[in-house]
Order: C-alpha cells, then structure tokens, then sequence
C-alpha cells in the first residue's frame, strides 16, 4: 500500500526560488505566523504554555483533536493535534517549540521580535525550529478547505533543545491511544533536502571528589580540578583517534564519531585546592559505533589510571559519571515509503545524513517511519543574529501544497 495517492513528480527547476517573486502574497500567512511565534521567548528553562495555548487557539476552530501531555511541574506541554479525518493511519508533521538561549550571544536585534532584511527573516527560532511550524500553521486552512482524506497530525514538543525529553510523553501518551501514525516528517532545518539519518548521543555528567587543602601543601590534598581535567584530555584523545583512525559514514556531514566536553565547573579560589570539579561530555555516535563501548573506554581509564593515584591521599575520593540524555540514531532505509514520500514533496532526489540529532530517531524507535526535512540551515543553529531566509521558507510552502494534493480531495 503506497502512503497517499501519487501526484507527478515535479522538477525541481520549478522550485520555489524560482517563482517566489510571483508567489510574494502566499508568503505572508507564513511569515506573520513566524511573527507571532519568534514573540514567545519559550527557552527551554522557561515554559512553554503560553505558546502552546495560542496553536491550541489556532486549531480550535477546525474541529482539531487535540492532546496536551505536560511535564511533572505543569509548566510545559507537548501538543499532539488530529486534523481531518479519525480512526485511520495519517501522517505527521513535527517540531519542537523550544529554543537556545541568547544570554552572550551579540544580537543587532531583539531576538523575540522578528525582522525581515534582505530576504531573510531574523529572530530566535526562526531556522530551529519555528520556520516549520509557522508554515504547517498557516497552511492548516487551506488544508481543511481543499477537504482532508487522510489524517494530519500535528505534533509539537518542548524540552528537544536539552535531549529531546518532552517527546517522549507525546509518543508514550499515542501509543497508549492507540494512534498508530503511518509516517512522520520531522521539520528540522535541512534546506528542504529529505535526511533519512542522524548521529545518535549520550550526554553525562561526570563529577570528580578530591580534597580540600591550602595550594602551599597541594601533595597533602586531592585536586580535584587537576583529576578532571586529566580525564577531559583522555576523551580528547578519542575524539582525535576517531577522527584519524574512524570508523567513517562518509553519507554523514561529519563522517566519524565525535566525543565533545562542554561544560566544566570547579575551584572557588587560586590557594584553596579544589575539592569538587563537575563537567558535561557527549558522545555523537554513528548508526552501528557502540555508545556503550566509549563510555567503558572512558570509564576504565579512570578507575585504573585517575582513582588509584587519587585514593593513596584520600580514601574517598573518586569520580561519579551520571547519564543527563540520550538519542537514539536515526536509520531510516532509503526503500522506505516515506523517503521516497519526502523526495517527491520536496523535488528533490537527494538524500542525506546528517551529525545533530533530533526527535525522529524516538517517532522511528516507535515504530513510526520517519524522515527529516525543513527549512533554513543547522549552520544558522544556535548563533546571534538566527535566520531563515524567505526563499527556504517559500520551498516549506510549496512542500506542504504538494502535500495537500496527496491529501486532499481537492
């Protein structure tokens, strides 16, 4: 059974770029949807709510099935929307409605309020991952105009920008319904080119004990600081063994695994030996390179190199690794369905990999065949002065139109 009626394949010399300037008036649901979006600053420390009660309100009036699940404070939910018709298969269409901060970051603008130059369109989320969302939300009423036949799911989660924790509870919560979508598009910025795989992470913390002293008599106590940052250099030695030795996937944009440490806190003053260090590190693993089997490399270095030499001071002493996330990698087989699904509604043929990961690999682990394609650039991610230019925004549009002539009746 083929996904949803076939429609021609279209040439991707009629893309959205080339006809945006007579497309100009479609573009602006699109991009004062966007508008409305970027002015709710939902950083992932903060709630979401007031974000999610406006899309609530946008659905309402077109008898939208929806489904909030929040997480154990009430102060961020997921919102899962059934659009058109009930009790069959349909298809998703996914973002996250969480941001990065901006704190450090030299912005020309307020980054909460949107601004259109040269083509491009400014503001926190505007490429990750609020372009998308805004497009799918402008469209919905054309959508329910030309009459679904096939469900339109519509799935936005919070939490994605600290390891994709909000997703799950959506998934559990369908799973538990008895929604069984039939696929799922994930419109994270791959400029509109269908990635059927990305990297899979594990993040942790690690937290080294020393002990406390004057920095006079450094012999007699347990550096803490020191311990970490003899271990932060040995997942600097993986990371340079992968990068020189592999294994490699040259389909992905980063062909190796790569170990990254980001975070490091510990010391409260030169002449005190530090008694504590904590800092963060995470694996990005290919499709088939064993997480496990990295973190028992770094595990093992520790407890027979580090801890000994620290234990001949002070018998308490140690480190503590502790999970923080994890995403699982995204495999989707280039036969699959939805693949061919997503080259047809982007006009492209292409395919690709791609090193970040995102909430499809969890849509996918369920049992949900599952592709990524969305407007702007993973390189505009998580920088000052964020954009999404107007053209990607127009080929999200033109996407989604294609999509409607496999869904609707008209």
């Amino acid at each position: 059974m083929t996904l949803l009626r076939a429609i021609p394949m279209l040439d991707s010399s009629t893309s959205a770029a080339a006809t945006m300037e007579s497309e100009t008036a479609s573009l602006f649901p699109s991009v004062e949807m966007l508008r409305r979006l970027i002015a709710f600053p939902t950083v992932s420390r903060d709630s979401n709510l007031e974000l999610i009660h406006a899309i609530r309100d946008i659905l309402a009036p077109y008898d939208a099935e929806i489904r909030l699940t929040h997480d154990d404070a009430k102060r961020k939910a997921n919102l899962f929307a059934t659009l058109g018709p009930r009790g069959e298969p349909g298809i998703v269409l996914s973002g996250h409605t969480d941001v990065v901060p901006v704190e450090g970051q030299a912005w020309d603008t307020d980054p909460f309020a949107m601004v259109q130059k040269d083509g491009r369109l400014y503001g926190r989320g505007t490429c990750d991952m609020k372009g998308f969302i805004a497009c799918v939300l402008a469209a919905v009423p054309e959508f329910m105009e030309r009459g679904l036949t096939t469900p339109l799911h519509l799935a936005f989660s919070y939490d994605e920008e600290v390891g994709c924790l909000g997703v799950g509870r959506l998934i559990s919560d369908l799973l538990r319904a008895g929604i069984r979508p039939r696929a799922c598009i994930v419109g994270e910025p791959t400029r509109m080119h269908p990635v059927i795989a990305h990297k899979g992470k594990r993040g942790y913390r690690c937290t080294v004990r020393g002990l406390a002293g004057h920095s006079a008599y450094a012999p007699l106590g347990v550096n803490a600081v020191e311990f970490a940052a003899e271990a932060i250099a040995f997942l600097k030695g993986m990371a340079r063994r992968h990068r020189d030795e592999g294994p490699y996937d040259r389909g992905f944009d980063v062909a190796h695994t790569t170990v990254h440490t980001g975070i490091i806190r510990g010391g409260s003053q030169l002449n005190v030996i530090p008694h504590e260090c904590a800092f963060d590190f995470e694996f990005r693993h290919l499709p088939g390179d064993d997480p496990d089997r990295l973190l028992h490399e770094f595990r093992d270095y520790v407890r027979t190199r580090l801890e000994p030499e620290m234990r001949t001071v002070h018998a308490a002493s140690g480190f503590v690794i502790e999970p923080l996330s994890e995403i699982p990698t995204l495999d989707t087989g280039p036969e699959a369905e939805v693949v061919a699904l997503a080259q047809e509604l982007s006009g492209s043929s292409e395919i690709g990999k791609v090193s970040f990961g995102t909430e499809g690999s969890q849509f996918q682990r369920a049992g949900i065949p599952t592709v990524i394609c969305g407007p702007g650039s993973i390189a505009q991610a998580h920088k000052p002065n964020e954009y999404v230019e107007l053209e990607q925004i127009s080929r999200c549009e033109a996407f989604l139109r294609r999509l409607m002539e496999r869904m609707c009746k008209s």
